[in-house]
């Protein structure tokens, strides 16, 4: 086993070298840019109107409005953010500024910014080309834009269809890496850190791996089976009832934690700006950080916490029951807001005022791991007991488990489109096996491998944004004249005639709907 791993570790390391190095950043960040000047910053100028109309209605009737073959926009929400929100945002945070200090978190900030237009594109073209599968349910995703968008273009028919099938191959890759091993992983080495049960650790199952971990694993296989099995509704309905709960939960107990420590929160955001420019330099022998390894960390990070760029969450914001595509973009940005700018900053205020990351040195306590580290933090203030880290051990599981089931549903919709709607039963049923493999791998090959599919399916999802551009440009001002400017013009909703048609029906019926 460990030949094998090792093997594994080393061809992983080729390809994730190759992918994210200059090549893959500069698509991923300058499609956020380009998006971001196309529609003439529309997260900033527009941020009134996307804030009033996202959590500005999470509790109109609208927002949670459904049919049986749809979710609602707000389950939409929850069940991209139960995708998104993982261990990224806990361990992946603390990952970021242990291998590229304090000034990771600002690029994490950049990729989250210009991030925000590349979610809302995705989601704007995921609206627009969806259409509905043999079982009455919405299919849309970057494989659709792809293969029908980039594909209407001239002489680009094959190339489109190439874009969407390499897409899907990848997001069902990524959906065993990034939607399950990587998110076990952290489940199990923080359990195993914040609840020990020494008669089960002692007893060791493979070379490495204890009884422990593989209970654990299991345990978390049987959980997810039983939602996966039932679907996107069943994974929905958990996700809008445990999304909202873990999120709030997290952030009240970092603001305590930050509150506590408050004298240290300017000191903390010094670090991350001064950092970001001028890394930590070598110190007592110790290899010091360089501004390509803070920005690298940063970036790469901040997309395995939000997932704008992976064309990802496009798959279940297609299944909501809005016919406008600018209303799920403006969902994405909030997506992308509440995931980094929010969560992701609190796990860092976390780590960088609590003491156990020195700002001067870049040094950790001994011992600590990415994955304990905010454990650790939390256990400053609440120590009795070990209750920080088991409240961190919780707070990862919920994270994680979530992500499990939102990953589930991406992987599903690639399957799906490979391989047709009747057997996609048989992709749930590898994918909850790819779980009990989180269990017994090592960290650093978990959390490399899930970077190695983020990219690989990163890559053909933003070339179709960049091809699209114009087009969501287009949607975009349609949608601003007739929604913000009141000017008369027809909606562009669809790019299939029968579903354009449907939708301005609806309108006729509903004009103040979305």
């Amino acid at each position: 086993m460990s030949s094998f791993l090792e093997k594994l570790t080393e061809y992983n390391g080729v390809v994730n070298d190759f992918i994210w190095g200059n090549i893959g950043l500069f698509l991923l960040i300058g499609t956020g840019i380009l998006m971001t000047i196309l529609t003439k910053f529309f997260q900033v100028s527009h941020l009134p109107h996307w804030w009033s109309k996202t959590i500005g209605k999470m509790f109109s009737k609208d927002t949670h409005k459904k049919d049986k073959n749809s979710i609602s926009p707000f389950q939409a929400l929850c069940t991209a953010l139960a995708a998104t929100i993982g261990v990224g945002n806990i361990a992946g945070v603390a990952a970021a500024i242990t291998a590229g200090g304090a000034g990771a978190v600002f690029w994490m900030w950049i990729a989250a910014f210009f991030g925000m237009m590349t979610n809302y594109s995705e989601n704007v073209l995921g609206i627009y080309f969806r259409r509905r599968n043999k079982d009455g349910e919405w299919s849309g995703g970057a494989m659709y834009y792809l293969a029908d968008g980039v594909g209407s273009k001239k002489h680009m028919k094959p190339f489109g269809k190439v874009l969407a099938v390499v897409f899907s191959l990848f997001t069902i890759l990524a959906s065993f890496g990034i939607g399950s091993m990587s998110q076990v992983n952290k489940i199990v080495s923080n359990f195993v850190g914040a609840f020990h049960v020494t008669s089960l650790e002692n007893v060791e199952v493979f070379e490495g791996i204890s009884l422990y971990s593989v209970i654990i694993g299991v345990v978390i296989m049987v959980l997810a089976a039983l939602i996966i099995i039932g679907g996107l509704k069943r994974i929905a309905a958990f996700a809008e009832r445990v999304v909202p709960f873990m999120v709030i939960a997290f952030v009240v107990g970092s603001l305590i934690i930050i509150g506590k420590n408050y004298v240290h929160i300017i000191p903390a955001f010094k670090s991350i700006f001064v950092t970001a420019f001028k890394p930590i330099p070598a110190i007592s022998g110790v290899a010091g950080y360089t501004l390509s390894l803070v920005i690298t960390k940063g970036f790469k990070r901040g997309v395995f916490s939000n997932e704008a760029g992976l064309g990802s969450s496009v798959m279940v914001h297609s299944n909501s029951s809005v016919r406008e595509p600018v209303m799920q973009g403006m969902w994405g940005i909030f997506e992308v807001f509440a995931d980094t700018i929010i969560v992701c900053t609190m796990t860092a205020l976390v780590i960088l005022t609590s003491g156990v990351y020195n700002l001067e040195t870049g040094a950790i306590p001994a011992g600590a791991t990415d994955g304990t580290l905010v454990g650790e933090a939390f256990n400053s203030v609440f120590s009795f007991g070990n209750l920080g880290s088991k409240f961190i051990a919780i707070a990862i599981f919920l994270f994680a488990f979530t992500t499990i089931l939102g990953w589930s549903h991406y992987g599903k919709k690639a399957w799906e489109y490979l391989f047709g709607t009747k057997s996609t039963l048989a992709f749930k049923i590898i994918h909850i096996i790819t779980i009990l493999f989180g269990a017994i791998m090592t960290s650093s090959l978990a959390w490399d491998i899930s970077d190695t599919f983020n990219g690989l399916m990163m890559i053909p999802n933003l070339i179709g944004v960049v091809i699209l551009s114009p087009l969501v440009v287009k949607i975009t001002k349609n949608y601003v004249d007739r929604r913000i400017k009141n000017k008369s013009v027809k909606p562009e909703y669809s790019f299939f005639p029968e579903y354009q048609h449907n939708a301005e029906d609806q309108e006729a019926i509903d004009p103040d709907g979305e």
